[in-house]
């Protein structure tokens, strides 16, 4: 019996992540276009904030908000190389996973703080006075810790199991979903934890925006101005964008049935990469804020 078990667990020290399955001349091709993606999203998230620093115009709560996601944007390096071969990915290099993890909660956060500086923005008459700068910096310390908390505790129950002899993660990049997939322990605690963490840190993200944009479009609809309807909206049309394509790409990726593993590599790199690199294009080409700042940092 001891044998048996030995045979079915391994101690590991790694796993293989599988990317593309491509012919080998597409490599190179699929690799530059990565690379053009990432500088792009260098380019975009680093540019963006400078613009933000910047010009005092900007020293807004929605543009210190809209920092935070640049910056946690900027630091989640794609892993290229992965999509194109076979890669071991080492057990002790789950920072990472932490990092990631990390960040995509810390954004969902900034984007619902975003939506409740909106709504007060647009609903309460004392915004100055009840949006103030240490509101902002607690909302975003917040963010963090919310953050942390949840993917702190997501990966350390993930590897606190056991695995199988095989390794083997048909995907580019890993995260928790994938490693218990090849998990020999028993999940129940995983999928408690993981609930918890959805009912708790998550869905509260979601119904702060929602019930935020409820009294917005209410209170937009009551005014008896159109130009400032039309500006109200295009106040939250930035927003809503960035918001739907991150929770949209989130959802796809991890709510539809996996009936083909390479639509969701493709998903992954949209939900990973791509997203990165709308974020600032959506608020930059329709912001006449930042617009007017890049024309003046330009001319300088």
């Amino acid at each position: 019996m001891g044998d048996r078990e030995t045979s079915n667990h391994s101690e590991m020290t790694d796993f293989i992540l599988i990317g593309f399955r491509l012919q080998y001349e597409l490599h190179l091709l699929l690799f530059l276009i990565f690379l053009l993606v990432y500088v792009m999203i260098l380019l975009g998230n680093v540019g963006m904030m400078a613009i933000i620093m910047t010009d005092p115009r900007l020293n807004t709560p929605m543009y210190f908000f809209l920092g935070q996601p640049l910056f946690c944007r900027s630091l989640l390096f794609p892993w290229a190389s992965s999509c194109l071969r076979k890669k071991p990915y080492p057990l002790e290099d789950v920072r990472r996973l932490v990092l990631f993890a990390l960040f995509i909660v810390t954004e969902g956060f900034v984007l619902a703080a975003m939506a409740y500086d909106l709504f007060s923005a647009i609903c309460n008459l004392l915004y100055s006075v009840h949006m103030s700068r240490r509101l902002c910096s607690q909302l975003v310390a917040g963010s963090y810790f919310c953050g942390w908390v949840s993917s702190t505790l997501q990966v350390s129950v993930t590897f606190s199991g056991s695995f199988c002899a095989y390794r083997v993660i048909d995907r580019f990049y890993c995260d928790s979903y994938q490693v218990e997939k090849i998990s020999c322990s028993n999940l129940f605690v995983n999928k408690m934890v993981s609930l918890s963490l959805a009912v708790f840190i998550i869905l509260p993200t979601i119904v702060v925006i929602v019930v935020s944009y409820v009294y917005i479009v209410s209170t937009v609809l009551k005014s008896p101005s159109t130009k400032g309807k039309k500006k109200s909206f295009s106040t939250c049309s930035s927003h809503l964008r960035v918001v739907s394509v991150l929770y949209g790409t989130v959802s796809f990726v991890y709510l539809t049935p996996p009936s083909n593993p390479e639509l969701c590599k493709v998903s992954s790199v949209f939900y990973i990469l791509v997203t990165s690199m709308l974020n600032p294009l959506i608020y930059s080409l329709r912001n006449k804020d930042v617009k007017q700042a890049l024309r003046k940092i330009l001319g300088n």
